[in-house]
């Protein structure tokens, strides 16, 4: 990453910071995605005036960390550490070696929102909730959960179908308030990360955050590795159909990605 030269710096607007100091003086650029890597690293090293300084800039951080696909898990993780006065060792009960990832996004947040102001925390709070029993009945483990994102790990890729399938279904049973329409896009890859003090770091953590953002809102996206591992394995009634091949930001060829369908029970006539 090249270093900024002053007359660069100077150029670019406020917003292109993370953080600008008491003396305005502009910390942390985010205008790049190199720069976004950087910002995330250097956090902990900046000095911050107060709590409500520093959460500001963590807050426009992570935005820029999403709007350039960057899934900051070890940043979370550390951040959940310094937050809750959390361990290292917190972390020895997420499985290692070959695991699948889930990941969870609502389609329209912003949307949402702006509909029901105050309302919509209470929204999050349930979804969340929905997400996780889901997510801990079939097995799996809760990786991170910031904004309108959640991110799980699984021992077997047939249980992350299984979760991404029950959180679909009990968000479409779920009356929500004025009648608005929840609905969360998920994807599904797996891989052998490391497992490090910081979280999972690997290509199958930045995979996974890629497939999940080619799926719509109620869509269940799974990859071509994912598919293999669990064809010989569907739960009844569930099937795989191909969507085509995907370019995935950041990932070197083109993935195929396949749609989880689940056929309806078929309600018998009375």
């Amino acid at each position: 990453m090249a270093r900024l030269t002053a007359s660069e710096r100077a150029k670019l607007p406020d917003r292109a910071f993370a953080y600008l100091d008491p003396k305005g003086r502009r910390r942390l650029p985010i205008h790049d995605e190199a720069h976004v890597r950087n910002a995330l690293s250097r956090f902990e090293r900046v000095s911050f005036e107060d709590n409500a300084a520093r959460e500001r800039a963590r807050k426009r951080l992570l935005s820029a960390a999403k709007r350039y696909g960057i899934v900051p898990v070890g940043f979370m993780a550390s951040q959940l550490r310094l937050e809750r006065g959390q361990n290292v060792s917190d972390l020895s009960s997420l499985p290692t070696g070959s695991v699948t990832f889930l990941m969870t996004d609502i389609e329209g947040s912003t949307a949402l929102l702006q509909q029901l102001d105050e309302r919509y925390s209470t929204l999050l709070t349930d979804v969340r909730r929905i997400i996780r029993r889901s997510v801990q009945s079939s097995g799996g483990h809760q990786v991170d959960a910031r904004a309108d994102e959640y991110f799980a790990v699984f021992e077997k890729p047939t249980a992350a179908v299984e979760a991404a399938l029950a959180i679909r279904n009990r968000l479409r049973e779920r009356a929500w308030p004025e009648g608005v329409s929840v609905r969360v896009r998920a994807g599904i890859h797996g891989g052998r990360p490391t497992l490090t003090e910081a979280g999972y770091v690997g290509l199958a953590v930045h995979t996974v955050a890629r497939v999940c953002s080619a799926a719509y809102g109620g869509q269940i996206l799974v990859s071509s590795r994912t598919k293999a591992a669990v064809s010989d394995s569907m739960p009844p009634g569930v099937n795989l159909r191909s969507r085509g091949g995907f370019h995935l930001q950041g990932i070197a060829q083109d993935e195929t990605l396949f749609e989880v369908e689940q056929e309806r029970p078929r309600t018998r006539p009375r």
